[in-house]
């Protein structure tokens, strides 16, 4: 009798599981059933709205941007979160692609859980739906949407649309930062990335053109020069370009006796990754260079360099035991450094380390969705970095006063770059399959090669270019004429491929024809960088490890 009424007991008591789980399907019952859909609607769209019209203030005008970007609290982050909740659950209900996206992956839905939602990217959403059930009521609007475009591996390209409101916020927020880090009063930018149908050049010289007269030059050396000149020494000149032309512009006005005293030159670089070597050599003459961090399949203006992650950077790179305490021990690369605004791009980490991104406004078109775009980071907060430096006496009166030029208290991106095996140059991803088919497509030497590795290096005047490495076959010995001919086809090979199947690398030799040169080592079988030889069942394609000098680490792309 006794044994039984404990049973009967034990049926009655519900665990803390029990009434999670009850609660999370109440919950999804009353987000999801019909009789509910219009307050569901109204409630998500409402409160989503109304967060990105609070967030929207500070972009009223550049100083309001300032003053948010200087006085941003922890806390807020908390608010972010919410947001990027409410944007996917919204996101779930009103666009069908997203609705989809979620059913395949077996959603279940939890209040304020963040995590609950799967994330998106390339090939698991974007190559699976159109454009249009992508966006918000699956309606594609046409007046005043701007298609940019970016290249896959295959080289087929990729289309990203981007509505009227949601550039107009991309510029402001652009505008905003640039007056905090560059001078204001006289500002006259050159901008010098390439003007097709990418995202960086188009938007870069509407967004400056708030705060600037500009020039879209695009990567012309000589019309930059002669508009400098033409204009003369009584502005602020501000050029906007990827780390390799700024370089460049450097080497043409030294070459033509540019009277860099009577100037005021200033570089904002993006697109790919730029060493401490490289911005050290171009601020010998520009008196400051900060990298930006955007992306086609996102935004540009996701984050920005300022005085204080330059400064952090460079104690990454000098002090090795302040560089464990922030990288973790056995961390080798040197990666860019940023800071960001979770209100607008809200950012995440994964299991692997890769960068998750939910744009929190409803003026986005085409909504990113904890979207993985396969760059490897790590976060850090502003609290949490000043928490490290409290460890560091030594290192407390260099912070303070790197804090104290910008003043931003935003949260830390350490960005190591794309983990899906590329390498950038000047715009154009490549990709090992490309550098493959460049190497035996119609080579009559193909038989000579056992394996290949790319790298992005420093050359000797502190310009990066893509290297190709060649290992010979075991048996193939090759004295240095023949060595010689064998990467100049491979090189050959090479550039005719990527001038076939990458849209990018095309329009990258149009402005820029010293693009064509990839430089190709052979080495012998098991030496140079193939020493010790490599798996049999997968090779190693992309060379992750660094060279030995810290000034030549390789940058996130």
């Amino acid at each position: 009798m006794t044994q039984g009424m404990q049973a009967m007991r034990g049926d009655a008591i519900e665990t803390a599981g029990d009434r999670a789980g009850r609660n999370a399907g109440l919950g999804r019952r009353i987000w999801e059933s019909t009789g509910a859909g219009l307050v569901r609607r109204g409630l998500l769209k409402g409160s989503a709205r109304a967060l990105t019209g609070v967030y929207g203030l500070y972009k009223v005008h550049p100083a309001v941007w300032r003053w948010t970007a200087r006085n941003y609290h922890p806390q807020m982050e908390k608010l972010a979160r919410l947001h990027a909740w409410m944007t996917c659950q919204f996101a779930y209900l009103d666009v069908p692609a997203y609705k989809e996206h979620l059913r395949h992956n077996d959603f279940q839905f939890k209040w304020f859980d963040l995590t609950s939602y799967p994330p998106t990217d390339k090939d698991g959403y974007v190559k699976k739906f159109t454009e249009e059930a992508r966006c918000w009521e699956g309606h594609l609007d046409r007046v005043g949407t701007v298609v940019d475009e970016s290249s896959g591996s295959s080289g087929t390209p990729f289309n990203w649309v981007r509505g009227k409101r949601e550039l107009d916020t991309i510029h402001r927020n652009v505008a905003g930062f640039t007056t905090q880090v560059y001078p204001r009063r006289r500002l006259f930018v050159i901008n010098a990335y390439s003007m097709g149908a990418w995202a960086t050049g188009t938007n870069t010289g509407i967004a400056m053109a708030k705060i600037a007269m500009v020039k879209n030059t695009g990567p012309d050396l000589d019309k930059i020069v002669d508009t400098i000149t033409h204009f003369g020494p009584t502005y602020n000149y501000l050029v906007t370009a990827y780390p390799p032309f700024l370089k460049d512009l450097r080497d043409k006005l030294d070459s033509v006796g540019f009277d860099w005293d009577s100037y005021k030159l200033y570089g904002m670089v993006g697109g790919e990754g730029m060493t401490e070597a490289l911005r050290d050599y171009c601020e010998e003459r520009f008196i400051r260079v900060l990298s930006g961090y955007g992306a086609s399949d996102l935004t540009i203006g996701i984050g920005g360099e300022s005085r204080l992650t330059v400064w952090l950077r460079d104690q990454i790179v000098r002090d090795e035991a302040f560089k464990e305490a922030l990288l973790g021990e056995g961390e080798s690369r040197i990666p860019m450094i940023f800071q960001y605004n979770p209100l607008e791009t809200y950012l995440e980490t994964n299991d692997k380390d890769e960068l998750l991104c939910t744009l929190n406004s409803t003026t986005v078109l085409s909504p990113k969705l904890r979207y993985n775009i396969g760059d490897e980071a790590k976060l850090l907060t502003f609290p949490g970095l000043e928490a490290l430096i409290a460890k560091r006496p030594d290192l407390e009166s260099g912070f303070r006063e790197a804090q104290s030029i910008d003043r931003m208290k935003l949260p830390i991106l350490l960005l190591y770059g794309r983990a899906d095996s590329t390498v950038s140059f000047m715009g154009a991803n490549i990709y090992p399959q490309d550098v493959e088919y460049g190497l035996y497509e119609g080579n009559p030497r193909a038989n000579e090669i056992e394996a290949f590795m790319l790298t992005l290096e420093e050359t000797t005047d502190l310009d990066a270019r893509p290297v190709v490495n060649i290992a010979t076959r075991e048996g193939v010995h090759l004295d240095d004429g023949s060595k010689a001919e064998l990467g100049k086809a491979c090189e050959t090979g090479i550039v005719e491929h990527l001038m076939k199947v990458s849209r990018d690398f095309r329009q990258s030799v149009e402005e820029d024809p010293s693009s064509t040169q990839i430089a190709v080592r052979v080495h012998d079988f098991e030496t140079g960088p193939f020493e010790g030889g490599q798996s049999k069942i997968k090779k190693v394609y992309i060379r992750k490890d660094q060279p030995a000098d810290p000034a030549q680490a390789e940058a996130a792309s």
